[in-house]
């Protein structure tokens, strides 16, 4: 039995399970219990769903017991929309929008539940996030996809790239880069683009060869980042150490 399972378990022999997952979510502290939040998501309901999401910011802060219930709320709406119940796609909208950075990364894992079973139909909903959404629904929409066990299939890597093209010349054209939202979706950016290209070198490398020569900081710091993971050294050393070097000839 592993620990997911192990916790499934328990909650289903537990009478109060706020409790149970307050005591246990390992908040505060560095990293949530994700293993219980996966399993709370697999084994809750809608009611209950609804009832965690009722742990607003203001009642729930960040790395706070009562934050998880919020964490767990945020994961199982990825469970309601599998599972047909599409008006639950604007709760998610809004929750990714949270102030609360593990709010955010629980709507991202939603969102990755949601691509394990239907790909297509997430590439479709993270379109319209990704052409009229907040900076952060398109952080979310580029954490979400960018996962490497949803990028098996060369055709929708190639959705990928071409939604995170366009969520990179949304930041270009982006008036105040200066924006809280905007650091947060530059940094979801900054290793995003690594995990879409090792999933399909020859078009994503031809997507960062693009960016690479704009002449714009924080372009250049997207790839800069992503040139960095390792995921990209073992497909392309020389490629990777050609880049940065023309990157670094139009920064002199």
């Amino acid at each position: 039995m592993n620990k997911i399972e192990e916790y499934r378990q328990n909650l289903q022999e537990s009478s109060n399970w706020f409790a149970y997952l307050k005591v246990n979510s390992n908040l505060p502290g560095p990293r949530g219990n994700l293993e219980l939040a996966y399993a709370t998501a697999q084994e809750g309901d809608e009611p209950f769903f609804i009832a965690c999401l009722e742990h607003t910011p203001e009642l729930a802060p960040e790395n706070t017991p009562e934050c998880f219930l919020a964490f767990c709320g945020t994961l199982g709406l990825g469970k309601l929309i599998r599972e047909g119940r599409i008006n639950y796609w604007q709760t998610l909208r809004h929750q990714a929008n949270d102030p609360r950075w593990r709010i955010r990364e629980a709507a991202a894992m939603a969102l990755q539940t949601i691509g394990d079973t239907n790909l297509p139909v997430l590439l479709e909903e993270m379109n319209s996030w990704v052409q009229s959404g907040t900076w952060l629904e398109q952080r979310a929409a580029a954490a979400g996809l960018c996962e490497p066990r949803l990028l098996k299939n060369a055709q929708d890597t190639r959705q990928v790239l071409l939604l995170l093209d366009m969520i990179t010349n949304n930041l270009l054209q982006s008036d105040n880069r200066k924006a809280e939202d905007l650091r947060v979706l530059r940094q979801g950016l900054a290793y995003t683009w690594s995990v879409a290209i090792s999933a399909c070198p020859l078009e994503g490398k031809i997507y960062i060869e693009k960016w690479a020569a704009v002449k714009d900081m924080d372009i250049h710091w997207i790839v800069k980042e992503n040139l960095k993971k390792k995921r990209l050294l073992k497909i392309d050393p020389i490629w990777v150490e050609d880049i940065q070097q023309k990157i670094l000839a139009m920064s002199v």
